[in-house]
């Protein structure tokens, strides 16, 4: 048997978490510059207010029914998911951390499933004061459709145990097959069209064909609406065949300076995240362009080959400001650039060149050097100095709480 458990409105509920005066409350939550809509707590959903939808056009509403708005503040919320996860570390020795607040665990020795189920909640509530909805099932796929079921019915309580095939046929006729993990709009669309519409058309459909039409993804949710596992927890999360960084700036530049400097901290962002999966890197993706809404609108981009395989920050920070003085060109406003790392390779398998001069155990001792101070102090403790000291251009965060958990200055305080 398998649970899933997922935070409910994560980012809402962990603004929430220092805030107790807002439970109960509508909350919601706007992505990078306070652009758009990202999270709404239960409240915010009863109201009407949509999701993913731009903040300009709905702050009237929000206004009106007194909704309190946050910045993201990604800093807290992936401490606080960190906290969820060591603490469902507790209920099971085999886990897979799907996503910032999801989680696969195995139960297969577990007696007690439902009653076990409500203790993970209550305890998650009574140690972090995060709620969440525990779906448990005999694969992945119905734990997915199990989870669902614990959001959206009242009567599970939160915790939904789908340990017989009569249990989940009935939810299955009555869901829509685009709430099946794995079916997205654009299939639903296709197998609307075959007159698969639920969950249940779907599970009785035959394997087979659903491969030959589609893929063996799909023949494989078939089958585990069925109650067969064909997919086991990973243990390791699959390494990323390209990464990338970029933002849209607060205060939009005009000038080449602070997009040198962003670009530069792009590159040193994504190097990191390279570095961490043992990876080295021979070909970035660079960026630049203006606001689509402006009459004058300016887009390009560029490829560049780096002299060798590397993971060194200064290597690819450099050739990525090489390539943005040639994209850059005067008079307009900068909305966004970024750097993607698109040509990667693991570590491990990499030859040195004899006619390199590239010295790699130096390298490796800085880069590793630059991660720990990092890692310890907090990220961007230690930088290129590229990136800049005084950013003119950071990104646009009106309503950001404090990082209670992450930053010594903002720990919450008791007055008496």
């Amino acid at each position: 048997m398998f649970a899933l458990v997922d935070c409910n409105s994560c980012y809402a509920s962990c603004e929430q978490i220092f805030r107790p005066d807002l439970r109960n409350k509508p909350v919601v939550v706007l992505s990078n510059n306070d652009g758009c809509i990202i999270a709404r707590s239960r409240e915010a959903k009863a109201l009407g207010i949509p999701h993913l939808h731009p903040y300009f056009k709905v702050k009237h509403l929000l206004q009106r029914h007194r909704v309190a708005v946050f910045s993201s503040n990604f800093r807290l919320y992936g401490d606080i998911s960190h906290r969820v996860m060591d603490t469902l570390r507790h209920f099971s020795p085999n886990i897979e951390i799907y996503s910032i607040d999801e989680m696969f665990l195995d139960l297969k020795s577990i007696q007690h499933l439902q009653h076990y189920g409500q203790t993970i909640k209550k305890t998650l509530w009574q140690q972090i004061r995060m709620p969440v909805s525990v779906g448990i099932a005999p694969s992945k796929t119905l734990a997915k459709l199990a989870n669902y079921a614990a959001k959206n019915i009242p009567k599970c309580q939160g915790v939904c145990l789908l340990d017989k095939p009569e249990k989940w046929q009935w939810l299955m006729r009555r869901v829509p097959v685009t709430k099946i993990w794995g079916v997205g709009s654009r299939i639903g669309k296709r197998l609307k069209e075959q007159s698969i519409c639920t969950a249940w058309d779907l599970a009785s459909s035959s394997p087979k064909m659903m491969r030959q039409h589609f893929s063996v993804c799909l023949e494989r949710t078939v089958e585990e609406l069925n109650g067969t596992a064909c997919l086991d927890l990973e243990d390791n999360p699959l390494d990323k065949k390209q990464i990338y960084c970029s933002r849209s700036f607060g205060n939009k530049p005009s000038e080449l300076p602070p997009l040198l400097q962003a670009v530069s901290l792009y590159a040193c962002r994504a190097t990191e995240k390279l570095r961490a999966q043992q990876h080295l890197v021979s070909t970035i993706h660079v960026f630049i362009h203006t606001s689509p809404h402006q009459p004058s609108y300016y887009s390009n981009s560029t490829v560049v080959k780096l002299p060798y395989p590397t993971d060194d920050s200064r290597v690819i920070a450099a050739n990525a400001k090489q390539a943005i003085r040639k994209l850059y060109r005067p008079g307009y406003k900068y909305l966004k650039s970024g750097v993607g790392l698109i040509e990667i390779t693991p570590k491990q398998y990499y030859q040195q060149d004899i006619f390199q001069p590239y010295q790699r155990k130096e390298t490796d001792a800085l880069m590793a050097t630059l991660d720990k101070i990092n890692q310890r102090y907090g990220s961007g403790s230690a930088f290129l100095a590229g990136e800049g000291i005084r950013q003119r251009w950071p990104m646009r965060q009106q309503h950001r709480s404090p990082c209670y958990t992450t930053d010594w200055y903002d720990l919450p305080m008791v007055k008496t």
